[in-house]
Parts: structure tokens; C-alpha cells; sequence
């Protein structure tokens, strides 16, 4: 076998041996990711607790909590998508309970729909504590003038409502509120594509695979052909 034959074949064994590390790394995330998923929905589905005195972001994000209060008459209004019932708005309010006035999103109503208005009176609310990131590089800026919102900004929301910078998304109010449906928080808005990441690497080496076969195989016939005798 040519110096050529064997060189092509050691590197292209070491760049498929790359391709299928690569793969295997993805495959060992998607465990851990889906380990983590099922952590937080855990986490999100036990039993509710006290509002915490000093709540901390990454200690009590999707924390169970559970609150009394008094709902402020403003609403604002997020424009959010929801897969059942198409296009619409996140109502975000104040709660004003015995330790300040916090902000809570109520849940879902569609577009053409009018904003319900508080039920009035004591009102207990359960879900979770939640620090969204709903802004991206293309998330236009929120318009304050017109209640047009399209992210869950906490400092700006709290600012407008007057409220601690603290956003509970409710899965349940006490006494229900007609027209609203919630909209809790789950898992399912995290990414996990490590599986797409590790098929494609698997694919890649696959390709690698035939493509380099075919590469030696004319590399080899092509050395056949010249070291076969002249009958001139």
C-alpha cells in the first residue's frame, strides 16, 4: 500500500473518530439536559410555600408560591402566542399583600377579547416565581403610552404598576377568574436540542464514511492503473 493510501486513511480515520466523539458529547447532554428538565418540573409541580422574604433568582426561580392579596385595577398587556388558542395577551397586575404589592400574571385572553377586570375583594393566587427572558435581538421595545407590551420586563412592569420587582405566574386563583385562562410555567420553553445536534454529527460521520471509501477506492484503482504493464 502507497505512503499516499495510508496517510489519506489515518486522517480520515482521525476526523471520523472527531465526528463521532462529537456525537457521543451530544448524547451525554441530552441526558444530563433531560436530568435537569425533569428537576425543574419537579421543582414546579411541589407544594406551594410562603412568599420568601428575599427571593433570589437563581435559588427560587419556578418556586411554588402561594399569596394573598388585593389585585389593582391596571392591567398591562403582553402579546404572547398560545398554540390552542392562537394570538393574545398575558395580563400582568399588582397584588398588594401584607408584605408590598407584587406583580402577577393573571394568564391568557385572545386578542379581540376585552381585559376582565379584577373580581375585587381578598384573593389568594398560587404558581410560581419566575424571571423570564422574553427579549431577544428582535423583540421591539415595550410601548408604556399604549399598554403594548411584548416582553415581561419585571423592573419596567414594576416600575408602571408600582409593585416590588417580583412576578409570580398564577395556576390558580381563588375566587376564579371567568375569561382568563392561565398560563403556568413549565419546562416546555426550555431548549433541548441536543438530540438534533448529535444526529447531525452521527450523519456527518456517516457521509464521512462513504465519501472517504469512494476516495480510496480511486486512489487505489488509480494506482492499479498506472503500475499495470504498457502492451504498446
Amino acid at each position: 500500500m502507497s505512503f499516499r493510501l495510508i496517510l489519506t486513511a489515518s486522517l480520515s480515520i482521525a476526523i471520523l473518530a472527531v465526528f463521532l466523539g462529537l456525537g457521543k458529547w451530544q448524547l451525554d447532554r441530552l441526558y444530563w439536559k433531560e436530568g435537569v428538565l425533569a428537576e425543574i418540573e419537579s421543582q414546579i409541580a411541589a407544594a406551594p410555600v410562603d412568599l420568601p422574604a428575599q427571593p433570589d433568582p437563581a435559588r427560587d426561580k419556578y418556586l411554588p408560591v402561594t399569596v394573598t392579596g388585593t389585585m389593582g385595577g391596571d392591567t398591562l398587556r403582553v402579546l404572547v402566542s398560545s398554540r390552542d388558542a392562537g394570538a393574545g395577551y398575558r395580563l400582568i397586575s399588582s397584588l398588594e399583600t401584607a408584605d408590598g404589592a407584587v406583580l402577577v400574571d393573571r394568564g391568557f385572553i385572545r386578542v379581540a377579547d376585552a381585559v376582565p377586570p379584577p373580581t375585587g375583594g381578598e384573593m389568594s393566587i398560587v404558581g410560581n416565581l419566575h424571571w423570564p427572558d422574553d427579549r431577544n435581538s428582535a423583540t421591539p421595545e415595550n410601548e408604556v403610552a399604549t399598554n403594548t407590551w411584548f416582553a415581561r420586563d419585571i423592573d419596567q412592569m414594576a416600575d408602571v404598576l408600582n409593585t416590588r420587582p417580583l412576578l409570580i405566574v398564577a395556576r390558580q386563583a381563588t375566587p376564579a377568574e371567568p375569561g382568563i385562562l392561565p398560563m403556568p410555567v413549565t419546562s416546555a420553553g426550555i431548549p433541548n436540542d441536543h438530540l438534533e445536534y448529535a444526529v447531525t454529527w452521527f450523519l456527518m460521520a456517516a457521509t464521512w464514511v462513504v465519501m472517504t471509501g469512494f476516495a480510496l477506492w480511486r486512489m487505489k484503482r488509480g494506482t492499479r492503473d498506472t503500475l499495470a504493464p504498457r502492451n504498446d
